[in-house]
């Protein structure tokens, strides 16, 4: 017999909105930049086009002889899209404060590898192994643009679908040392990798430090080439893949904030 009562309707969770759900969408990408760089003091520039994509170059309109020069990049591996969505969250967030510094930034390196979530670009190169011998004319081109200024700092933004938290390379033979630092302002929204050998290299606490020497790697990552270029304080900031993007994004904007903070 069916009972008269109706029954309880059943309330649905819905699921909280995506706050980064065009995270392999280039041309948004490019959209937003564009809308930003004017009110944070950049100029906008497209130096090359790759696969059909243009490539971004922003860079400060004004030098300004006391504030600190900085390279900002993100991209290059184009299934890292935490490092892409980072890089303009911390320029919307801050485009006031990046009127007062010299930047150089390289949003998406590329593009390709974005759209489609891939590591390489499409016949299959990594293009951070192809800065010594400058063999993809994306990255020559991309290197005679970082070749045009001094930098005190470097930041190149990358993910790794191994890692177990967050870590960073410290390339610099400046200081005192900053990666504690920027290790613990990235550790409020993801620890710290705890592994003691991070690919071939002995870590600690998530800082991995090593002295370079040009025949270290036959092929040069963009890391190389701005250590060698004279950059007084290189990090690669590196998040965890498996970790939700949005802890990701804010990890990567805590690293630069810090390391930013340490030099202005």
């Amino acid at each position: 017999m069916t009972s008269s009562r109706s029954k309880p309707a059943v309330k649905i969770e819905r699921p909280a909105p995506l706050r980064h759900p065009h995270s392999h969408d280039y041309p948004h990408l490019v959209k937003r930049w564009r809308s930003i760089a004017s009110s944070a003091g950049l100029q906008f520039e497209v130096f090359a086009k790759t696969e059909g994509h243009p490539l971004l170059h922003l860079f400060s309109k004004k030098n300004k002889p006391d504030a600190p020069s900085i390279y900002l990049s993100a991209g290059i591996h184009g299934d890292e899209p935490a490092s892409t969505e980072a890089l303009l969250a911390w320029i919307e967030r801050n485009a006031e404060r990046a009127r007062h510094l010299n930047l150089r930034i390289f949003p998406c390196l590329n593009p390709w590898g974005l759209v489609h979530n891939k590591r390489t670009d499409s016949e299959g190169h990594d293009l951070n192994r192809c800065y010594r011998d400058c063999s993809q004319p994306i990255v020559a081109e991309h290197r005679r643009l970082v070749l045009k200024s001094d930098y005190d700092l470097a930041l190149i933004l990358h993910e790794d679908y191994d890692a177990q938290g967050a870590y960073l390379y410290e390339t610099s033979p400046a200081k005192p040392h900053r990666g504690e630092k920027i290790i613990a302002a990235m550790s409020r929204h993801m620890p710290p990798d705890p592994r003691r050998r991070i690919d071939t290299s002995r870590a600690k606490d998530g800082i991995i430090r090593r002295r370079i020497t040009a025949n270290m790697m036959p092929d040069w990552p963009e890391a190389f080439l701005l250590h060698f270029h004279g950059t007084r304080r290189v990090f690669t900031i590196e998040t965890a893949s498996e970790f939700h993007i949005d802890s990701r994004v804010e990890a990567h904007v805590a690293a630069m904030d810090a390391a930013i903070r340490l030099i202005d």
